[in-house]
């Protein structure tokens, strides 16, 4: 997924920053992560009040194989839903809901 077509789906939170991360890109506005991209999927930030929101919209949570104990470990990256990839307003929503997300992240760390 390319630069501009992240910013075209972020555009509602304003601009936003794509910084290289996990191998992919991460994407951030006004400092908080709201998704990354891994494997050219878009994932967006969710957490313990949005997870539910994600599950209800059939979006799948990012796990990989871990290298220790090839357990699997749960990232806090949900898939897009579908359908707000052709809505910007549908795609805003779940834009606003990954940097609410995001923000949270950052108060609990501080």
């Amino acid at each position: 997924m390319d630069n501009a077509r992240l910013e075209e789906l972020f555009e509602s939170l304003g601009p936003i920053a794509i910084r290289k991360l996990f191998g992919g890109k991460g994407i951030y506005c006004d400092g908080v992560i709201v998704a990354v991209v891994v494997r050219d999927e878009l994932m967006l930030k969710a957490d313990e009040e949005t997870i539910p929101d994600f599950e209800a919209a059939g979006c799948k949570q990012w796990t990989y194989a871990g290298s220790r104990h090839g357990k699997e470990v749960a990232m806090p990256y949900w898939s897009v839903p579908d359908e707000a990839f052709d809505d910007p307003d549908e795609m805003a929503v779940w834009a606003r809901r990954a940097y609410e997300a995001g923000r949270r992240a950052g108060k609990q760390s501080g």
